[in-house]
Order: C-alpha cells, then structure tokens, then sequence
C-alpha cells in the first residue's frame, strides 16, 4: 500500500484511535485480514466471522511486525476502532485508489473472469507495473484489498467483479472507478440467484455505466458475439470498442484451430495491425478470453505484435483451472476443479476432447469426472441433463458423475442421449471416484475433473496425481 499514518487512515475511514501512542506511524507494508500475513509495517483488519474473531488475534499480529489493527472495538493493542470493518475498508480502498496515477481496468462476466483477468495482467506487465486480483477474490472484501496492494510504482490496477445481485457491482465500482471495463459475456452462473439471463445483464452492465465519458478516456470493451453485452453499448457514454468473432468487432481472430496437444491458435487483428498468437493454454474458449485481454493491451497502446508475444507467452496464474498434469505412466490429468457453470462446463468437455484426440488414436480415452454445477435453481435440471447429453455428443469415453441428485441428473442426461452400459457411471463421492478411477485407468487416458467449488473434487485430481506419482492415497 502506498504509506499512510495511522492518524491519516483513521480520518479517511473515520475512526477512533486507540492505545497509539504516535499517530504519525506509517504503514508501509501491506493489509491483510489473515493473521498469518501480518508482516512489518502491514495493516491487520480484524472481522467477526461465524467461527473465527480476527480481534482475537490483535497481539500476535502486532508481534509479527502489523503497525496497527482495524476493528470494531479496542484489543490492547494500536488500533482503529469503526462500526463497520467492511465498510471501512473499501473507504480506504477508495481513498488510496484516488491517489494512484494508476490506470483501473475492471472485469466482470458469467464466465472466464479470473483467466481473462490473468491473461490482461500478463500482457500488461511487459508494459507497466501492473497489479491485479489473486485468484477470484473479486467481492466487498477481496477487491479492496487488491486495491491497497498497489503501490506508488504500480501503474495498472487489473480488477475482477463479481455480483450475486443487483448493485454489487455498482458498489465495488464506487470504491474503485474503473476507466476502462470489460464484460466478457451474460451466462447461468448464480442464475438461480438472479432470477434470469435479463436480471445478471442488468447486473453485469453496472460497470459500463460506471465508466467515465469517451471525453474523459472512459472505454467500455464488449463481446460482440454475446447479444446481452453487446446491448450495454447502449447503457454508457464511453468510447466502446468490441471484441468477437462477429463482423462488427474492433479486435478478432483469424484462422482459429487447435494443435495437436489442444492448445488454440490463431492470428489476432487489432485496430493496430494483425499478429498470430499459439496460446499455452487449453481449449478454444480460451480465444475469447484472449480477444478482450488484447482489446485491453490495445486501448492502453500496445502494438499487435506485442500483445500477440504475451498472449502466446501467458500461462495459467489461478489453481485448479485447466491445469494439465502428465504422469510418469502416461495418464494426463486436467485440474478444472476450482469451480463450475454451464457454459464453462461445456467449454471444459470441448478442451477434453481435443487434449485427448492424440492420445484417442493411441488407444487412450477421454474420461470426464463431474460433479454438481451450484446457484443454478429452476434451471438445476436442465442444465445437469444438458452437460450429460454433451459428454455423449462429443465421444468422452467416460463420464463419471459424483455426488447426489445433481451427479443424477447428469448421468441420467448421459443415458438419454445413448451411453449405456460402462459409459456413464453414478458413484456417491470423490473417493469412490478415485477408487474407480485408480483400478481403471491406463497410459495414454486423459482425466478432466471439473465441479463447483463446493463439491470439492480437486480432492479427486490430487489423489490421482498422488496414485500415479507412487503409493496409495487416499481423496480428502
């Protein structure tokens, strides 16, 4: 974080201080809210969750060098007491934000956020000190924190948006205005939640709306193949640059295929010019995700042939997305395990199938270890009953459904559309899985283990990974 006294931080979120006896002390190192990264010179913020009081903590992590504790009451040690920590924190945020000579560009979409979020980082660092969301930590809390990790060097802010309603993300935009944002696309991730494809378009489209005008550098970046996120050029008054595959788009791809290992390729034009990219990353969904980082690299000057550098340079920088792991008995496991929807679901089906179409001519098999697709609602069915009949459709050779009626729905879709027999199986958990799996799987077959988070398979994907490695081991 850019330094601040502890005098300065309590006006800006105003609070009271307590047991400080120089309000002049700065904190220079970074904010946290998990005890163990409290580090000289950082900033612990103390929450009250359901199990765990971060108050509770106080004198450990001033010991651990933390100048000071925000909090909801005094703890012994320096801190800033306010009524509300969460509502303190994006005070701050937005403070420090306002401060920053940094360019903000924000994300949001159903699907792909945090890939595409890594992929505009990547590119962006080879021109700037650039700073961008961890992982998915893209709510109230996770993005102020992004946020006060910049520093005085940093002049890219990359920020991930996610919304389970209407004015999240006119909320997270207030705290971190963005000039620049993107919406990837309009999908059924949280749509049970949302009530309808219309309701997460108006949500989503709340960052556009918060841009900046065209005369104030505002730029609105879009999907031209997506209706929904194409309409919201309408909803703001910043310049709107399109990205797709459609006719209409300022940034698209040319020659788009995959090569023998499933990695996509293609040649990238942009307003600039025109360069050919071959991504290390898996499965052709990955080239719309690739287009939006590209329109971001080129509204901020990067050339064609720049972008195409980073964009085929890029790897993945988020767990258990895509993460493509070949054992040393030829068995290749795919890690999409961090979450699920339907979109990214079938685009995962799809990555499988050509990951494993040069091992298919080897004898190997495409299997596809599923589990329950959450926040789905009257839709649940549906959708379950839509990614088992796509498994069948494009020849996986095994689908394994774990879990409870959803795991059901999806080995039900899988009968009704023609697998019989050993082709789909129904088993209660992820170690029932593995213990298939392990006495089941030979050189050259090819695993995608993919779930919403909650199920929690990438229990399954380390078990395998640990089997294949040496030993016995169990799914935890």
């Amino acid at each position: 974080m850019i330094a601040l006294s502890l005098a300065e931080i309590a006006e800006v979120v105003g609070g009271q201080t307590h047991d400080i006896p120089d309000p002049t002390v700065q904190v220079t190192g970074p904010v946290v809210r998990d005890s163990r990264e409290a580090v000289p010179g950082s900033l612990f913020v103390a929450f009250a969750g359901e199990r765990v009081d971060g108050h509770d903590f106080a004198a450990a992590v001033v010991e651990a060098g933390a100048v000071a504790v925000l909090g909801t009451r005094p703890v012994g040690v320096p801190a800033i007491v306010v009524d509300d920590v969460q509502s303190a924190l994006g005070a701050l945020a937005r403070h420090v934000v306002r401060r920053l000579g940094a360019t903000l560009v924000a994300l949001t979409g159903s699907a792909g956020k945090t890939s595409t979020k890594d992929l505009i980082a990547q590119v962006l660092q080879r021109k700037a000190p650039t700073v961008f969301t961890p992982g998915s930590l893209n709510n109230e809390i996770g993005l102020p924190l992004t946020a006060l990790s910049a520093t005085e060097e940093t002049r890219f802010l990359v920020l991930e948006m996610g919304a389970r309603g209407i004015g999240h993300i006119r909320y997270l935009t207030d705290l971190t205005p963005p000039r620049i944002g993107l919406v990837l696309n309009v999908g059924s991730a949280h749509i049970g939640e949302f009530g309808g494809r219309e309701q997460i378009a108006q949500a989503k489209g709340e960052l556009v709306e918060s841009l900046p005008s065209e005369a104030d550098g505002g730029t609105a970046i879009l999907n031209a193949d997506d209706p929904y996120v194409r309409a919201m050029a309408s909803r703001t008054k910043a310049k709107v640059l399109f990205f797709g595959e459609s006719g209409e788009a300022d940034v698209s791809a040319e020659n788009v295929r995959l090569t023998d290992t499933g990695q996509p390729a293609f040649r990238l034009h942009t307003p600039s010019g025109a360069s050919d990219v071959t991504m290390r990353l898996y499965g052709e969904h990955h080239v719309s995700n690739a287009l939006a980082a590209a329109a971001v690299a080129h509204e901020l000057g990067m050339s064609a042939d720049e972008i195409a550098v980073a964009l085929s340079e890029a790897g993945s920088l988020s767990r258990w997305r895509m993460e493509v792991t070949e054992r040393p008995d030829g068995v290749t496991v795919v890690n999409d395990a961090y979450n699920a929807n339907p979109e990214s679901m079938k685009a995962a089906l799809r990555a499988l199938v050509a990951i494993g179409e040069a091992s298919r001519a080897k004898g190997g098999r495409t299997w596809a270890v599923l589990g329950k697709m959450a926040e789905l609602g009257d839709e649940a069915l549906a959708e379950h009953d839509a990614v088992g009949r796509l498994a069948v459709r494009l020849n996986v050779s095994k689908l394994v459904a774990v879990g409870g009626r959803e795991a059901a729905w999806l080995q039900l879709g899988a009968y009704n559309e023609g697998s019989w027999g050993e082709e789909s199986v129904h088993v209660s958990d992820a170690q029932a899985a593995v213990d298939l799996l392990r006495s089941e799987l030979r050189p050259g077959d090819v695993v995608l283990v993919k779930a919403s988070r909650s199920v929690g398979l990438e229990s399954v994907a380390q078990a395998l990974l640990e089997s294949g490695a040496e030993g016995e081991v169990s799914a935890r």
